[in-house]
């Protein structure tokens, strides 16, 4: 990667952790919300507070609005996980070595944005969709409402004011992520360039 590329990445990284800082935000379960958390307080933040313009929780009431609130959580680590992605891999930074040594396929050799995907040998597709069953059916299930994994952030468990603080930049950083990704990937099927190729054009 070049300097001025890095240079440029960088400084859209930069742009990102201080919008989330300040992201703007809208608004039981198969497994119980954790103890301590009432989940109609998780992502009601300034300057919206609750959003729900169109009455779902009056109508379909809370146990339908728990569910969805899980969704847009989940949705929100997975779209973290995606834009990260995209910064790092248009800054260049890949694995060393073969995605596929059958195919003499290395990772550098996967191109950057919507083109990479198309790249991946099938084999490499199917385990990438068995990995994400695994996660989705038995390692951290849908059906867990609450998100809660017994892991912590890295570790550290959180309890009382601080984790509804952490629960909320999560959910504020998941939806900004959500807003990121889907504007790169809109960006890059409107002008057929990646992220690093508009920064460098």
């Amino acid at each position: 990667a070049s300097p001025k590329r890095i240079e440029r990445m960088l400084k859209v990284v930069v742009a990102l952790c201080l919008a989330s800082a300040s992201a703007f935000s809208f608004g039981s379960s198969k497994t119980a919300a954790p103890v301590g958390v009432d989940e109609m307080e998780i992502g009601v933040q300034a300057p919206a507070g609750f959003y729900d313009p169109l009455g779902f929780v009056a109508k379909d009431g809370p146990e339908a609005f728990i569910r969805r609130r899980a969704v847009e959580r989940k949705h929100g680590r997975i779209a973290m996980m995606a834009i990260t992605g995209v910064l790092v891999h248009n800054a260049d930074i890949e694995f060393p070595g073969y995605l596929s040594i059958s195919e003499d396929l290395k990772f550098s050799d996967v191109p950057n944005g919507l083109k990479g995907i198309f790249t991946v040998p099938a084999a490499g597709l199917a385990q990438i969709l068995a990995f994400a069953a695994l996660v989705e059916l038995a390692w951290w299930p849908a059906s867990n409402y609450s998100g809660d994994y017994g892991c912590g952030f890295f570790g550290t468990q959180y309890e009382g004011e601080e984790k509804i603080t952490k629960l909320n930049a999560e959910m504020a950083n998941g939806r900004l992520a959500m807003l990121g990704i889907a504007g790169a990937m809109f960006a890059e099927g409107q002008t057929g360039m990646t992220l690093a190729e508009q920064l460098d054009s």
